[in-house]
């Protein structure tokens, strides 16, 4: 028997988390490399030059940007391609900016920055670069691995078109309202660094309420005429920002099922209290460990790494089966060999819930959707600047954009899979 009645938990981080710092100027300095490359017209849906797998470090006013690429922020020196320096560090120092960090420990303008970006290996290129096959232009995968996507009904009678896990979505949603107010000046003397954890009741596999929220947030340490915070001021200050996020009467009843800053103190924070890593938020950025990961970071990486693009297809394809109506659950693992532009293996779980059999999606939706990384990126328009928005809160759940941003949470897929399997 299904194991229907349950709790469970996932969390979020803010924009102002020291691995959320880190991602976001990985993800910035994507967008700048493909924006040049859009601006010299030598990139399109279909083409793409820049090649770029950047890592970002950020501690107490020190920020490290290492990693490997090629494009036209390089520029030869010798036989070695050499990066623009001074134009990386001014990204990096904008998105520190915009986060919100001009403190003692961590600031935008006196942290130490050092750009360590050098070209891509030939071995690695070689493998991706793109060859004439019979069939025409066929790019292999950046690299090896397996990729998953997931979707589900269970939040669409709280937020219309997520089809994502309850516990995630509302964790994420949590510290974006936050950040709102603290951006708009509601919440002045919150800090940038923050983090959500929520806990959902679930009877007979639907999510009924929340039995535990936990809120983590950075502070000033006194307000403005001089009182000192406390945990129990803070709780008092977010509680109805933390309630409108969250559906009607999802609000744990009890104070104590209502935690915020539990340790006490929150005032230093950010890369100052913690080091900050790119693709250490892994589950926070997918599903909040409500359904497998692949195991591959995706920021800092550009539309030719299957670690970001492939896991982006397969949650189309997924969303898509759901909204589709075929099932009320489906994941989707994709698995990819470097240099080869096939998946190794397609499977399609719909968790008991699927109206088609699995093993004839497993071949429709390679048809509707070839899952090559060339064909991924020119379906999705993934050749754009559109990754830094993707680098807090989520790559997944979130509306589609006008620019493209987030087109692989669009729908359009639905109704060509509703006829195939008539």
């Amino acid at each position: 028997m299904a194991h229907t009645n349950f709790l469970f938990t996932s969390e979020s981080v803010s924009e102002g988390h020291p691995d959320k710092v880190s991602d976001q100027i990985s993800d910035a300095i994507l967008d700048a490399f493909i924006e040049k490359d859009i601006e010299l017209g030598i990139a399109d849906d279909s083409l793409v030059n820049t090649r770029l797998g950047c890592e970002t470090l950020c501690t107490t006013n020190k920020i490290v940007i290492a990693g490997e690429g090629r494009g036209q922020l390089f520029r030869k020196i010798g036989d070695k391609a050499v990066v623009d320096r001074e134009l990386i560090t001014q990204i990096a120092r904008r998105v520190v900016k915009d986060i919100g960090y001009d403190q003692d420990g961590f600031s935008y303008h006196g942290a130490d920055i050092e750009v360590l970006l050098h070209g891509q290996s030939p071995d690695i290129a070689m493998g991706v670069d793109a060859k004439k096959k019979k069939n025409g232009e066929e790019e292999g995968a950046g690299d090896q691995g397996m990729m998953f996507g997931f979707a589900c009904t269970e939040s669409e009678v709280y937020e219309k078109n997520s089809f994502m896990p309850a516990p995630i979505y509302f964790a994420h949603k949590i510290l974006k309202v936050l950040s709102e107010k603290r951006r708009n000046g509601q919440l002045a003397d919150l800090q940038p660094d923050a983090k959500s954890q929520v806990t959902v009741k679930y009877v007979e596999g639907k999510p009924v309420g929340c039995t535990k929220v936990v809120v983590s947030t950075q502070h000033k340490p006194a307000s403005r005429n001089g009182k000192k915070y406390t945990p129990g001021i803070i709780k008092d200050m977010i509680g109805d920002a933390v309630e409108s996020a969250l559906p009607k009467g999802w609000m744990p009843k009890r104070p104590s099922d209502f935690l915020v800053n539990p340790t006490g103190n929150f005032v230093v924070g950010g890369p100052d209290g913690d080091c900050g890593l790119t693709g250490r938020k892994i589950i926070v950025d997918t599903y909040g460990g409500y359904a497998p990961h692949g195991g591959g970071a995706f920021s800092g990486k550009d539309p030719t790494k299957v670690d970001r693009s492939a896991a982006y297809a397969a949650r189309y394809l997924a969303k898509n089966v759901v909204a589709a109506g075929v099932a009320e659950r489906c994941t989707i693992q994709l698995a990819y060999a470097i240099g080869v532009a096939d998946p190794m293996s397609v499977l399609v779980d719909t968790h008991g819930t699927g109206k088609v059999p699995e093993h004839k999606l497993e071949k429709l939706l390679p048809e509707l959707f070839p899952l090559r990384p060339t064909s991924i990126r020119r379906t999705l328009k993934l050749n754009r600047p559109i990754y830094r928005r993707t680098a807090a809160y989520g790559h997944f759940g979130r509306a589609p954009e006008r620019d493209g941003g987030f087109s692989w949470e669009k729908t359009d897929l639905a109704d060509a899979i509703k006829r195939a399997v008539k």
